[in-house]
């Protein structure tokens, strides 16, 4: 029990005194994260618009499909990434294999099918009170889309938070591809496992503070956005 008091005083002095390590591997987190947030993004939110928009044949398959990838386990994406980047796989000549570029493409692949879902929610609702006027308008199928996604744009910046709690939180995925290499790979949630494993505690403790305030800071945000919008403000 000593130990672990002295663990949180530790973490909490790291965190406070701002130690070079932690500061890094934050700093790295987020670079990782927020690089695969905004390509995620900007793939998933015209997706989302599309499918609330254009009807097509294979539309509602689409979105199950969609939904379905929402819960695709990320050690699986992580060993497709895997193999897709391996010396013997179709990228392996790129070099991508145990580089933030490969934890990129892995957090991108987790995270378009979410931000897509729960974007989708909302542009659907909101294309069943634009369709009649938009249709009237005889507008362009891109105009239709942007204009939903401009005014859905805290539902949409909602669903970006989702993504970014869910890709500072990952570990599966980007310790297969990433592979926990220390000045270079390293992120919050595999500095934690790995340090946990060690038995330094302070460490995986100052990390674990951050990632929680992290967190919290996203989940801020989000309770923020929602009370905007209920109150009809923004």
């Amino acid at each position: 029990m000593g130990d672990l008091w002295a663990g949180l005083a530790q973490g909490f002095w790291m965190v406070a005194t701002l130690d070079p390590e932690l500061v890094e591997i934050t700093l790295r987190s987020l670079r990782v994260t927020l690089t695969a947030l905004l390509i995620a993004s900007a793939i998933a939110f015209p997706l989302a618009a599309l499918l609330a928009v254009k009807r097509f044949r294979l539309r509602r398959l689409t979105i199950a499909i969609l939904n379905a990838l929402m819960g695709l386990p990320p050690v699986v994406v992580g060993l497709i990434v895997y193999i897709l980047l391996s010396r013997s796989g179709p990228f392996g000549v790129l070099g991508l294999l145990f580089t933030p570029s490969a934890m990129v493409i892995a957090q991108v692949i987790i995270l378009v099918p979410l931000i897509a879902s729960v974007a989708h929610q909302s542009l659907r609702d909101l294309w069943s009170e634009y369709h009649d006027l938009l249709i009237a308008m005889n507008v362009t199928p891109w105009q239709k889309i942007t204009t939903l996604m401009w005014d859905a744009r805290r539902a949409l910046i909602t669903a970006a938070l989702a993504g970014f709690g869910r890709g500072i939180g990952e570990v599966g995925a980007i310790m297969i591809v990433g592979g926990n290499i220390d000045h270079a790979t390293r992120v919050l949630t595999t500095a934690i496992a790995l340090e946990t494993g060690r038995g330094d505690f302070a460490l995986a403790l100052g990390l674990g503070f951050v990632l929680i305030a992290l967190a919290l800071a996203v989940n801020l945000v989000t309770h923020w956005l929602g009370q905007t919008e209920r109150e009809g403000r923004w």
